[in-house]
């Protein structure tokens, strides 16, 4: 590379790392605050809340590394317009191009990166997320339960214990477990001790009873017992059924060729289609977006208002055409028919970026950059217009002559 364009591609890239870092920083905080209820409630400690709020990052990063990297580009090209650079760079006879090759290397950079995210980065750890909320689940009577404290750890179910001991055995315990529609069983007990076997975890309960209520009006019943077991792994279920992947828990494989008995796909194909596509036209964001920038913003402007105008016009585009591919993904979920709208989101920023830049290959006084995008969608439509069907002429013909 030259010596401008080592010069630009520091200066994007060290904007587009603190940038990263701080939406990253910003997700983080709000996902931690979500998860807070982990260490102020349910007793875990500080180690689990950060590993688990951090494994929840890579699902975002491929939506936050392109916005970065726009931001990057925008924030760079506006400076070095504000320094006169690009005027400098223009007076030696640099086209828009000449701007645009660090960039792209960069936006490549970026899009290999989304795309490892996408395929390994966010399964595993989001794989790796379901293991945690697990032992989370498994420590819950140890950890989670605080005497005098009622907690439930998931809905119509709810534990109470008075006090624990310092060799862990806890007193005066209460559960009631209103789950099953057609009982419900509160149970009452003096004492109890956790007992493992294996991977299995048991609450095994002393001098109580149990109260049945039928939901059918009959009347309740009492059930005293010297010693009773409750299976804890009834709060969180396992096993090869019931474990499920989400699609955004699968590699990549696993989506292209997913078991003919999944249930998932089943009941959802929608949604793994959405997906897989989703995955693969989500490196094509950062290129799209760096191209955007530079036909509005890669060239020398000598008035603030057009600066403003192109700053702008460079945002709200990549952002239509971000919100645009959001929204595909949508409807990529309930017909199949609106895939290739996946793809032609992010394709149609860049034909149209191209069709500017073309336009504008040597920057020059003229319109603005209004007339100048409205000029390239004339120039993209007209490229499009020998795939119209042949009678659209003669039926435009007869019009004109009918008028």
């Amino acid at each position: 590379m030259s010596t401008f364009s080592r010069y630009l591609f520091r200066q994007v890239a060290g904007a587009l790392l603190l940038i990263l870092l701080s939406l990253s920083g910003v997700v983080w905080i709000a996902l931690a605050l979500r998860e807070l209820d982990l260490v102020t409630s349910e007793g875990q400690d500080a180690l689990v809340f950060v590993i688990m709020t951090t494994l929840a990052l890579p699902n975002l990063i491929a939506l936050i590394a392109p916005i970065a990297l726009l931001i990057a580009t925008i924030h760079t090209l506006n400076r070095l317009n504000g320094d006169s650079e690009l005027i400098v760079l223009t007076a030696s006879g640099a086209t828009v191009w000449t701007i645009a090759r660090p960039l792209l290397l960069l936006a490549l950079l970026v899009s290999i990166g989304v795309a490892f995210v996408n395929h390994i980065g966010m399964p595993w750890s989001l794989r790796l997320l379901r293991e945690y909320v697990v032992q989370v689940r498994a420590d819950l009577i140890s950890q989670v339960l605080k005497p005098g404290q009622f907690s439930s750890p998931e809905r119509n179910l709810t534990f109470h214990i008075r006090d624990r001991t310092y060799d862990g055995e806890l007193l005066g315990i209460l559960m009631h477990d209103a789950r099953n529609k057609e009982q419900t069983m509160s149970y009452l007990a003096e004492r109890g001790t956790l007992v493992k076997q294996g991977e299995a975890t048991f609450l095994v309960m002393s001098d109580g009873h149990i109260v049945r209520q039928p939901q059918n009006g009959d009347p309740p019943q009492i059930v005293t017992f010297e010693s009773y077991a409750v299976d804890l792994d009834r709060l969180e279920p396992k096993g090869s059924g019931s474990t499920v992947l989400k699609p955004r828990e699968r590699y990549f494989s696993e989506l292209v060729r997913p078991d003919p008995e999944d249930p998932y796909l089943k009941h959802r194909p929608g949604e793994i289609r959405a997906e897989l596509h989703e995955r693969l036209s989500n490196p094509l964001y950062p290129v799209a977006f760096v191209l955007i920038a530079v036909a509005f913003i890669g060239q020398a402007r000598s008035t603030r208002q057009n600066r403003v105008e192109a700053l702008v016009l460079a945002f709200v585009l990549s952002a239509v055409s971000r919100i645009g591919g959001l929204a595909a993904n949508n409807l990529a979920v309930i017909h199949a028919s609106a895939v290739p709208l996946l793809y032609l989101m992010p394709l149609g920023g860049i034909g149209l970026a191209i069709a500017l830049m073309s336009l504008n290959a040597r920057p020059r006084g003229g319109p603005g950059v209004t007339e100048r995008l409205r000029q390239a969608a004339t120039f993209v439509l007209s490229g499009a217009a020998p795939l119209l069907p042949a009678r659209l002429g003669p039926r435009a013909s007869r019009r004109e002559e009918t008028g």
